[in-house]
């Protein structure tokens, strides 16, 4: 049996994209541990805002359980926290960034994922810490590749999920200074035309760069599918804690430790 089908893990944000194939990864390792079509390992409790598509990613494992809510809300994380006492908590819940030139703007578009991204992260860090995980828990941010490299033409979509992963290692402190024996670490996956963000972000740089979308992606390199991530995510959970480095760049050739 491997550590993964022996805890629960809430996955947040887990109706779509990188999300649902996380969630899917884990539920499929906690069959598969455990030996037999149709077993139940540790449950992985996926999150999002939307029943339906939950309904329909239950329906693909008897691993996974469904709660409707809204990630941002600063009730929520305690109350599913203390709920279900994961001992994987994975981040990938956000908003899809309005795509257009800084000038045409006005405050609340530019500032969508500051009031999404950025507040659903401290939120359920904030908890995380408080409550707090048990020993040897692993908490996952999901970023953003724009976190290092920018992104011009989604007003302050670049600066949230740099934010994300300063509040993640801000939290991997807090969790160092109080013995808490938490792991935190940030991911920042490339764009990708798996889902609703990479899209969006992929139909404005290659209308930017004066190119057909299909040519864009071409140039982009192999891409990062939610399989990818799924599996990349499973790996990082079992490996020992103390090798977990703060950040990782997501491609869809795996992870890449950064600086």
């Amino acid at each position: 049996m491997t550590e993964t089908s022996a805890r629960t893990t809430v996955v947040v944000g887990a109706s779509r994209g990188l999300g649902r194939g996380i969630a899917s990864a884990f539920a499929a390792a906690g069959v598969a541990a455990e030996g037999a079509v149709g077993a139940v390992g540790a449950p992985v409790v996926a999150v999002a805002r939307t029943a339906s598509a939950l309904e329909e990613l239950a329906a693909t494992s008897p691993n996974i359980r469904i709660e409707v809510a809204d990630a941002t809300d600063p009730a929520v994380p305690k109350i599913l926290l203390d709920k279900y006492e994961p001992r994987v908590l994975i981040l990938v819940a956000g908003a899809n960034p309005v795509a257009r030139p800084l000038q045409e703007h006005t405050w609340e578009t530019f500032s969508v994922n500051w009031h999404t991204d950025v507040r659903m992260t401290f939120n359920w860090l904030r908890e995380a810490l408080l409550k707090p995980l048990p020993p040897g828990s692993r908490v996952v941010v999901i970023s953003s590749g724009a976190a290092i490299n920018g992104s011009p033409a989604t007003g302050g979509y670049a600066g949230s999920k740099a934010t994300q992963r300063f509040i993640a290692a801000y939290a991997q402190e807090e969790a160092r200074l109080a013995g808490l024996d938490i792991t935190v670490t940030a991911i920042m996956p490339r764009m990708t035309p798996y889902g609703d963000v990479g899209k969006t972000g992929i139909a404005a740089y290659a209308a930017r760069s004066g190119q057909d979308e299909e040519a864009f992606i071409k140039q982009m390199g192999e891409p990062l599918t939610p399989e990818t991530a799924g599996s990349a995510l499973l790996d990082l959970v079992n490996t020992d804690p103390g090798t977990v480095a703060p950040g990782y760049l997501l491609t869809g050739g795996g992870l890449q430790q950064l600086p």
